[in-house]
């Protein structure tokens, strides 16, 4: 009972795989219509047409074996006829090719169209997916997955759901033909080929399980590749001699790889070898027998070569469709990963809100807790903290205490486990996402380093005038950055970066006035953040660049993380956060005479300039 139950399972399994070969012609037929039109009519020409070659080349047979009976009984032969058959097969021969022709060039289009087309579709689901299902592994894996091979495998079914319509078309042609012969051909030509097609998709699921077994170790040979490979990853690689090692990291999970499809190749080639036996013994059984009703002249020598073609190449044929078959199944099961990944639900629970209750209400947390996904330990657990408009607050404390987190759930990127947070006296999910991110204006630590012009590096900050080159420039001198852009050889539209030609790479205090500048394009933010933002800026730069900050944050709310205590200290409250919880709140002053935790980190930095 319990096989018959895993028999029944595993047949159900099967059958539900083929529910994406629709999906996958609706995609294709989406994508251009008139070429997979186009497709269609030219598959059906090029099934129907092999029939007809075969038919002639009995006509011909038949008509040279007239000729020389004629010829030997001293009559003139029948030239014209003879080449009349022989140009007519010469022309159903021409249309087949050019139908091939055809076919070849539809499928190479539509291969760049629908290509393009699934990548649009895995990236447009990627910008609906949460910060934290990005952080997920498992959600990587598929979306690794579906980039893979799921960009040709639509047209990989299509293009096989074509080719058995094709030769099905063929062999009903040619069973109609071999009927005359016996029934029985017909099914010898059916059976034969079973087999085969039984051992192709068995293998073809377990080449699919493999697949996905592998896919965390595809994974890090990508990363591997970029770390040996990149220029942001060389210089520690050589200074430390990494390469050896992660080299042969890098050869070991190949060696894995390889191992499994070596094992995998192996049985499936030799159970292929000998089952591709069976149809070869049928060919020459059927053979034997068409040779020998020739001889005993039930049959014309014309149609002996009739049926031996047509034998032939009906025998082609239906491997030729089993195979497409298999490969449709192996096609469905790649497409799995594609359409698990696109039916990913978004996680992100917002309203639809686009302005606050109480402008002078300003940022309010309330109890607020977070675990990041797949940690056991909350990074912020009950903290309660209220900035007013106009205020300026500095988060201090040691790595880990919960600082960047709190910009990262006061921009909606993450959710509170517990607890509220509430902006203009309204809760963050009621508000719509790209309404309250308007508002916000973050340069995190680890800013991104976009490999484009600078004009565009300023104008990512604002994506509605992200080609406002009057933005950029005064952007640009907010972040104190107009004069080093200056000095650049083509100002905002040189090439960062040296992924490209021409690409100028910049200086580590460079790059941050470039992100610095990009905070301040949203004109409209009411809520200014520097996360670390001039950790690699000399003292004296830090020192002018907050002072011009604090100028140009006036009636908003501006939030600095910082480790240097001597732009913390200007701040209208410091907040000391430890272990995800605030542990001091007031000014400098007031912490100073507190004597507490800040007052001991602020002794220790003023210690070292004495």
């Amino acid at each position: 009972m319990a096989e018959q139950a895993a028999g029944t399972a595993g047949f159900a399994q099967y059958l539900g795989f083929w529910r994406y070969s629709r999906r996958a012609l609706a995609l294709v037929w989406s994508t251009h219509r008139t070429l997979t039109v186009t497709l269609g009519v030219l598959t059906l020409v090029a099934g129907l047409l092999p029939a007809g070659v075969a038919y002639f080349g009995k006509l011909i047979v038949d008509a040279v074996v007239a000729a020389l009976a004629a010829h030997q009984a001293g009559v003139t032969p029948n030239y014209r006829t003879v080449l009349e058959l022989v140009a007519l097969e010469g022309l159903i021969v021409a249309a087949v090719a050019a139908a091939q022709r055809g076919i070849d060039f539809c499928q190479s289009l539509l291969r760049v169209l629908l290509s393009q087309r699934v990548h649009l579709l895995i990236l447009d689901k990627a910008l609906t997916l949460t910060l934290a299902q990005f952080e997920d592994s498992e959600l990587y894996d598929k979306l690794n997955r579906a980039r893979q091979e799921a960009s040709v495998r639509p047209l990989s079914l299509v293009n096989r759901t074509f080719a058995v319509a094709q030769n099905v078309v063929s062999l009903v042609s040619y069973a109609g033909l071999l009927w005359h012969l016996s029934p029985w051909a017909v099914v010898i030509l059916a059976v034969a080929g079973v087999p085969a097609f039984v051992a192709e998709t068995r293998f073809s699921g377990e080449r699919f399980r493999a697949f996905q077994w592998r896919s965390a170790d595809r994974r890090m040979l990508g990363y591997l590749e970029v770390v040996l490979a990149r220029e942001d990853h060389a210089k520690e690689v050589k200074l430390f001699d990494l390469g050896p090692r992660l080299l042969e990291r890098y050869r070991d999970i190949f060696r894995r790889i390889y191992a499994e499809e070596k094992r995998l190749t192996i049985r499936r080639s030799g159970w292929g070898f000998v089952l591709g036996l069976v149809s070869s013994a049928a060919f020459y059984g059927a053979y034997a027998w068409i040779a020998l009703a020739t001889i005993d002249q039930v049959i014309s020598l014309g149609e002996m070569t009739m049926y031996l073609l047509l034998f032939k190449q009906g025998q082609g044929s239906v491997a030729a469709m089993l195979s497409a078959v298999g490969g449709m199944y192996e096609d469905n099961l790649y497409l799995s990963n594609l359409y698990d990944y696109l039916e990913q639900p978004s996680h992100a629970v917002h309203g639809t809100a686009q302005s606050g209750i109480d402008e002078s209400a300003g940022i309010e947390f309330s109890h607020v807790s977070f675990t990041y996904p797949g940690a056991t330990k909350p990074v912020i657990r009950d903290l309660t903290l209220t900035i007013r408009p106009g205020q300026s607050v500095a988060l201090v404390g040691s790595n880990g205490s919960g600082k960047t987190t709190i910009v990262k759930l006061l921009a909606g990127l993450y959710a509170p486990d517990t607890g509220t947070i509430r902006y203009q006296g309204r809760d963050l999910r009621e508000w719509d996402p790209k309404a309250l991110r308007r508002r916000v204006g973050v340069i995190f630590q680890d800013f991104n380093r976009y490999h484009l012009t600078v004009g565009e590096n300023i104008g990512a900050g604002d994506v509605a005038a992200y080609e406002d080159r009057q933005r950029w420039a005064a952007a640009a001198e907010k972040g104190q950055a107009a004069e080093f852009i200056g000095a650049l050889p083509t100002h905002y539209d040189t090439q960062l970066g040296r992924w490209f030609n021409a690409g100028q790479e910049l200086s580590g205090g460079q790059w941050q006035r470039v992100a610095l500048a990009r905070a301040f394009m949203r004109t409209d933010a009411q809520i200014l953040v520097l996360d670390e933002p001039t950790a690699a800026m000399d003292v004296e730069t830090e020192a002018q660049i907050f002072e011009h900050f604090r100028s140009l944050t006036k009636d908003r709310i501006a939030i600095l993380i910082s480790h240097r205590f001597s732009t913390v200290r200007y701040a209208d409250q410091i907040v000391v956060l430890d272990d995800g919880q605030i542990l001091e709140h007031g000014t400098h002053e007031e912490l100073v005479q507190l004597g507490g935790r800040y007052a001991h980190l602020f002794e220790l930095q003023a210690r070292a300039y004495r």
